[in-house]
């Protein structure tokens, strides 16, 4: 696991407030998905303690497909309805997972992570998307995780160009 950074407060809402306020200057004049997801799953490894993968998967020929990330070697290719990320495409709504190895079907692509949430991305009603981030702590995520996760998905799905996107099929 990674130091905690001294310029992210530990109190959860204060860090989820900064990490917003950050999210939308990264964002500010650059519509642009990759570099800005890019940016995103790199300032949430910077901000967030006791986690080993932060990224996203997008939408692709009705799967979902690796996108820019933090973390050790993953998963590729994820099938709608397989494992915790599939699941919330076919759910349409945020998984918290507080232990994967109860989670029916869960995709091991790190035998370290215990626990995962991952947030369903949007854009003209459509899913495009899932931010997903786990953790070797089992019930590491919880409400206030949630919700300041869910806030981080909605700044991106108003700060990003999706239909420009090339995963926008």
């Amino acid at each position: 696991m990674k130091e905690i950074n001294s310029m992210y407060p530990s109190d959860k809402k204060e860090c989820y407030s900064l990490i917003h306020s950050q999210l939308k200057s990264i964002l500010e004049d650059e519509p642009h998905v990759i570099p800005n997801l890019s940016n995103t799953s790199a300032l949430l490894n910077e901000a967030l303690t006791d986690i080993n993968w932060v990224g996203f998967y997008l939408m692709h020929n009705n799967e979902l497909l690796l996108g820019p990330f933090q973390g050790k070697i993953a998963c590729v290719h994820i099938a709608i309805g397989k494992g915790v990320c599939g699941t919330a495409v076919l759910k349409d709504e945020t998984q918290l997972v507080p232990d994967v190895h109860q989670f029916p079907g869960h995709i091991a692509c790190d035998s370290a992570s215990r626990s995962e949430i991952v947030i369903p991305i949007h854009s003209d009603g459509r899913i495009v998307g899932v931010l997903d981030i786990d953790s070797p702590v089992t019930e590491r995520f919880d409400e206030e995780d949630k919700e300041g996760l869910e806030e981080v998905v909605r700044i991106l799905e108003t700060g990003c160009s999706w239909k420009g996107s090339i995963f926008f099929d």
